[in-house]
């Protein structure tokens, strides 16, 4: 190993450890373990449940061989938001259902929908038509 390849991976004391920033960008993962999988044992038990994956890194240029672990730092509640032309939970929506469609539109009766008979669509709020099923159903208002 040449001089400057060498000094790229510079370590801070301890002998097996590289610094992240001098991690040459040609690294190549050739095997990925999850969770359970045999190999992963020893850093199971040293991250319990916080460990997501394993890595094995390979620098061409440095010649070295990176172990790495994904692991889960912080967890907090989260929720999906709203896409940017998707109604409001609470606004009132038209979903067209075929005649022969009796289940869903039992489904939609029993969630508090209500036929629209001038339009011959059901109307209902929008957060019910996401639990029920695709958005496909909604009908846009000016192409009714």
């Amino acid at each position: 190993m040449h001089r400057a390849t060498r000094s790229a991976f510079a370590t801070s004391g301890a002998p097996n450890t590289v610094r992240a920033d001098k991690i040459a960008p040609a690294l190549r993962t050739r095997l990925t373990l999850r969770f359970g999988e045999n190999g992963t044992k020893k850093l199971q038990a040293k991250y319990g449940p916080r460990l997501l994956a394993v890595r094995y890194r390979y620098d061409p240029v440095g010649q070295r061989r990176l172990k790495t672990v994904e692991l889960i730092e912080e967890e907090l509640p989260w929720s999906v938001p709203r896409a940017r032309n998707a109604p409001a939970a609470d606004a009132p929506v038209h979903i067209r259902i075929a005649f022969d469609e009796l289940e869903l539109r039992q489904a939609v009766k029993a969630a508090g929908a209500r036929w629209d008979k001038d339009r011959k669509l059901w109307l209902l709020p929008y957060r019910l038509v996401a639990s029920l099923g695709p958005d496909a159903r909604i009908v846009e208002t000016g192409s009714i």
